[in-house]
């Protein structure tokens, strides 16, 4: 385990209305869902998690685990780190159709240059 992607856990529904809120306001977005009805917003009080890079080459992975009943996302190491080294997962955000595509700017030998 690297570090727990931590925030303020709200109903996927208000996605939407937080992210156009974030975007009016100039602040960056930090949000990861957890299942189809719940999503946590790191983006006013989140931890460091927040800002680990997607990779399609990653050297990271996330899990959605319950303890105690309640959810929490984790990131977990697929290898050994190195102090200094960059964290990155795989975002897997749903694919989108041609007009929709996220571009993608890992830079590794195996980038799908796209995140959706």
């Amino acid at each position: 385990m690297v570090i727990e992607y931590a925030g303020t856990v709200i109903r996927a529904v208000l996605t939407d209305k937080r992210e156009k809120y974030y975007d009016s306001k100039g602040i960056g977005c930090y949000m990861f869902r957890i299942d189809d009805f719940d999503v946590v917003d790191a983006t006013m009080k989140g931890n460091a998690a927040r800002f680990i890079n997607h990779s399609c080459e990653p050297n990271c992975y996330s899990r959605v685990i319950n303890i105690d009943g309640r959810k929490h996302i984790v990131i977990f190491a697929l290898r050994k780190l190195y102090r200094g080294e960059e964290l990155t997962y795989d975002y897997k955000f749903p694919i989108e159709d041609e007009d929709n595509k996220l571009h993608c700017n890992c830079g590794t030998r195996r980038c799908r240059r796209f995140l959706n």
